[in-house]
This record gives C-alpha cells, structure tokens and sequence, in this order.
C-alpha cells in the first residue's frame, strides 16, 4: 500500500485556501469549535476545517488532502449521537482535514418525484420541504430533521428513522470518491445518470443539473431505498432484530460507510404523503403494549406508518428539559432549528473561555422553567395514569379497524387505556417524543455537580422478544440517576440513556450494558452507527476496511486502527478490538 508524503502544513494550507477561498479554511480554536466538537460526544484538534461551495471544490480539496498524506472527516450537519464525524481526542497518526460540506446545498427532483438527487449539504428538512408540493416525503420526516441532520449523513449511518414501513437509510445510487489501495484517488458514478468522463466534466453538471432525463437510467439492476423492510417488521416471531447497523445485507459502498468515502451525491427514492390519524396509549402492563404492536403489525392490510413508545422518566424528563426545542419547532418549525444549534454552539464557546462551562443551559432552563407546560391536556393525564406510553399513527384507510382492536383489547382493563388524537394533540404528542432525544444533553449540562455523564445506548431487539422492559442488576442500577426509555416500538429499536452518578466512569458501565444487551441476543447500535463508541463488529470492519484500504478516511471509526494502512496506532485504544483480525 502507498504511503503518501507529508506536505508541510502550510503549503497544503495555501492549497486548501486557493481551492475555497482564505474565509472558509478555519484554522482558530474557537472558529473550528462548533465543527470539531460532537452534538452529543466527542471532539478533537485538527489541521483545518475546509467549507468547499461547490462539489469541484470538493474534489479539489479532497485531492490536495489526500496527495498530502492527511487523514479527511467529511461531515454535514454535525447533527449525529456517536461522534462519528468528528475527531476523537488527538491520538491519530496524521494531522486532521475536516471537511464540512453544508453549503453544497441542493436537492433535484427528477423522475416526475417519484426519485431525487441530494447533494452534501441537503438536509432531511429541506428534502422535507421540497416534496410537500408534491404530495411526497423523503424516507425521514421527523427525528433527525429537527436538528438539521443531512440526506447523505443518514444513508452513510444506515439511519434508522422512526417510519415503520421504510426502514434504514438505504440506496445503490451514488457518486462518491474513493482512495484506492495504491493511494490514488478515483471518483465513482453510480447514480445512474450520465454526467460525461472527467471529475471536473461530472462534478461541474451535476451540480448545475445539466443532464436530461434522457440521461437518467431507469433500469440500473440497483435500488434506491429498502424496499423489503415492511416484510421484515412485520415478521414478529422471528428470533433476530428487525434492522442493525452491522447487518451486511445493508451495507453498500456508500450505504452504511461511515465516512468511509467521499460522498458527492445520492439518489433516493421518495414516497406518497398519506392522510393519518394518531392513536395515544398507555399502560401500567407492557403486556398491552406488546399486544397491540403484534395485531397492528400483523393483522392490518400494511404496518402502521408509525408507532413511538416513551417510558414516563422519559417523558418527564422531555417535558422539562427539552421543552425549549419542543417550543422552537412547534412555533417556528424545523428550518430554524440548525441556525439555533449553531448559535448556541457559539455562545457555548465563548463562555467556555470565560470558565463558565453550561451556562447557555443554565439561562435556557431557568427561562423555560417559567413557562406554562406545552403539552395537550390529554396527554398530561396519561402521563400521570400510565408508565408505559405508545404513540401510534396509521393511514386514514386503517383507522376504523385500529379503533376497533383497541376498543376491544382495552374493554375491561383497569391497566390501560388509549384515546384518539385530533390533529393538534397527534402532532406535539409525536413532537414531545423527539424532543426527549436531546433531554438528557441538558438535563446533563445543568446538573454537572451530581452527573458524570450519560451513556447513550442504540439497541434492536429482536422481533419476538416479549421482555423488552429492561430489568438492571442492582450494581448497575445504583449508579444510574435516572433511566430514559424510548424509541420506535414497532422496530423494537430502543433508545435508552442513563445518566450516570457523578464518580462512577461512564466507559466501564457501557461495557458491563454491553454484556447484558449480548446476553439477551440484542444488536447494538441499531441506527446511529459505531461512532467512536461501539465496537465494529468483524463483517462491519472489514466493510470499512474494503472501502478505505489506506485508512485516509476517519480512522479509529467503530474502534478500528488509526495508523496509516490499517496500522496500530500508539495510542490508549489503538489496534483491533480483542478477537478482531486485520483481515475480518
């Protein structure tokens, strides 16, 4: 394998410069912050962080990196929950190129909208708000949109989302840039388009839309979203996990990568926009809860479009501490929310430097602690009535035998009850839910003095466990503070997160959650990929391995070797996870 050779720092920051121009090559501490530093976990030095505007520049930067002997991070939105599109500490081999690619906006609808082509800064929300015209929705609608989070950041993560009948971030359609075993770099078409020969001549027509639906192959033999995903939810007695980021029957060159390439483009399938009806549940038995997500799985013409649980810690928690982002997306909706992110993360820098670490969240929750409480009546009395909450929402055409099954399943219980939502409660009660996804960030933030940190765990249970209500041993349950739960019933896909008693180490508690969730034949993450903190399992490491056989592109991802080519690095967590091969 090649090793390229060390540019000097400032020749290849001259490079970086000419390519983007001198105002988006930050090199200062405080101008890189909000782009080195994770949402949730993570953060290291770099050498730069390039902002290209076009997809040439793009390329041009990713040419003088590479030829340089540099790592490259491409990030987007910044917006992920495992730090895996920032640095993780400095112990890396190389200097860091952090390549943020947010002001390559562009989403194009071809195909009549049945299809569109999403280029690097094209977030989940602005795909969102493209197709509402034309009475379609991306694969996400909410969720990760709320916080800005990019198109291509969920095909690279295999994100999950929260819509039972379509699965994972998925698609075999896209224009990405590879660095080959040899050290060269090579730009890969496989969007299906023809867009001429040349980088240049396909990067500079792509990002003008300069093709012709002529040019557009409808038959590629590949596809652009997981189609057989419905099947596979509804599968209830099976005895595996519905989806999983290391399942390798959904890792595809970029689908799945992890940053493992350089992605330019990706072609997405989208979908009809359908009238629905939300149903609230709740429940002191998880029993209920389980019988109703089988019959509605299996008994209905097709799944549910949606079916959210909260546990009340959950929405306790959410209700207090995540009240302002409830509050700005519910008056201003979800364009405002990642410039809100990014002048927070600003403010937090410059407070930082004044030693006053958390005091955004300190004024943020003292103002929001005043405020009236922003949830419906109704679902404030269930939260009071029932541990167990499940958000349910269904197509029109399926509500009257939803009602009926619920009517009957809850005719004679003292345990649980449901009631059906109209248009404003069905809204803020699934807004309420993603809310809870950030909740513990502030609740963190502004108890630092009893909190050590939050481990943050990404599960897929599988479909036919019926004891998904986890039960923790007692040495694990006394260092905990509080227990959230949540997530996307339906899927069995959880979201739990602990946080953690100030002087118990967080890292060793993960590990103890790991041998429990192995115990009970859990898939771990189920949709926000490794990051830097799960382990990548043999068929995922060597996926990335195959990719990026020099390791140009975000080493030590899921745990694996930083060096050059795949080499330990001399560092605390170098090397391969024990009982992992170079060549798995």
């Amino acid at each position: 394998m090649s090793s390229a050779p060390q540019v000097p720092r400032e020749a290849l920051l001259a490079q970086l410069r000419n390519a983007v121009g001198a105002a988006h090559v930050l090199t200062d501490d405080q101008a890189t912050r909000r782009f080195r530093k994770g949402h949730r976990t993570g953060e290291g030095p770099v050498l730069a962080v390039v902002r290209p505007g076009t997809l040439l520049e793009q390329w041009k930067v990713l040419q003088a990196a590479v030829a340089a002997g540099r790592i490259v991070i491409m990030q987007a939105a910044n917006t992920g929950l495992t730090g895996g599109s920032t640095p993780d500490g400095a112990n890396y081999d190389r200097e860091i190129v952090l390549v943020n690619t947010l002001r390559i906006t562009g989403v194009q609808v071809i195909a009549g909208g049945d299809q569109v082509v999403c280029l690097p800064g094209a977030t989940l929300d602005k795909l969102e708000q493209t197709l509402a015209p034309l009475g379609r929705e991306p694969h996400s609608v909410i969720g990760s949109s709320c916080i800005g989070a990019s198109v291509l950041g969920g095909i690279c993560n295999n994100s999950g989302g929260a819509l039972v009948r379509r699965g994972p971030a998925y698609t075999e359609l896209a224009l990405y840039a590879r660095v080959k075993d040899d050290g060269t770099l090579e730009l890969v078409n496989h969007l299906g388009i023809a867009l001429g020969d040349t980088p240049e001549e396909i990067l500079t027509r792509l990002q003008n839309g300069d093709y012709a639906e002529a040019d557009i192959q409808r038959d590629t033999g590949r596809v652009a979203s997981d189609a057989r995903y419905a099947q596979d939810v509804r599968a209830v007695d099976a005895d595996t996990p519905a989806r999983f980021n290391a399942d390798p029957s959904r890792l595809f060159e970029a689908s799945g990568s992890a940053g493992k390439v350089c992605l330019f483009a990706v072609r997405l399938d989208t979908f009809p926009k359908e009238p629905s009806t939300v149903f609230y549940i709740g429940s002191n038995t998880p029993d209920d809860l389980t019988a109703v997500r089988r019959h509605l799985l299996t008994a209905l013409p097709r799944p549910p479009i949606a079916g959210e649980y909260i546990h009340r810690t959950a929405f306790d928690i959410g209700e207090k501490y995540g009240k302002d982002t409830f509050l700005l997306i519910d008056r201003f909706g979800t364009a405002r929310v990642p410039a809100a992110f990014a002048l927070k993360s600003r403010f937090d820098g410059f407070f930082e430097r004044l030693g006053m670490r958390g005091f955004v969240d300190h004024a943020i929750q003292a103002v929001t602690r005043l405020l009236p409480s922003h949830l419906p009546r109704r679902v404030r009395q269930w939260r009071d009535l029932y541990e167990h909450h499940l958000l349910v929402r269904v197509s029109n055409d399926q509500v009257e035998a939803t009602r009926a099954f619920l009517t009957e399943h809850f005719a004679n219980s003292t345990q649980g009850g449901w009631f059906e939502c109209d248009a404003d409660e069905g809204r803020k009660a699934f807004l309420h839910r993603f809310a809870i996804a950030g909740a513990a960030i502030r609740y963190r933030e502004v108890h630092r003095s009893e909190v050590e940190d939050i481990v943050a765990l990404d599960i897929a249970l599988r479909r036919n466990d019926r004891e998904w209500v986890e039960q923790l041993p007692q040495d694990v349950e006394r260092d905990v503070v509080h227990k959230l739960y949540y997530g996307h019933f339906f899927c069995h896909v959880f979201h739990q997160d602990y946080i953690v008693k100030k002087g118990v180490d967080p890292l060793a508690m993960e590990h103890r959650m790991w041998e429990l969730l192995d115990a009970r034949r859990a898939e771990y993450p189920a949709e926000h990929n490794v990051g830097h903190l799960y382990v990548a399992k043999p068929a995922l490491a060597g996926f990335y391995q195959s990719l990026d056989p020099t390791n140009t592109f975000n080493p030590g991802i899921g745990h694996t070797p930083r060096g050059r080519n795949w080499q330990e690095c001399n560092h605390a967590n170098g090397g391969w996870p024990k009982g992992y091969s170079e060549n798995a």
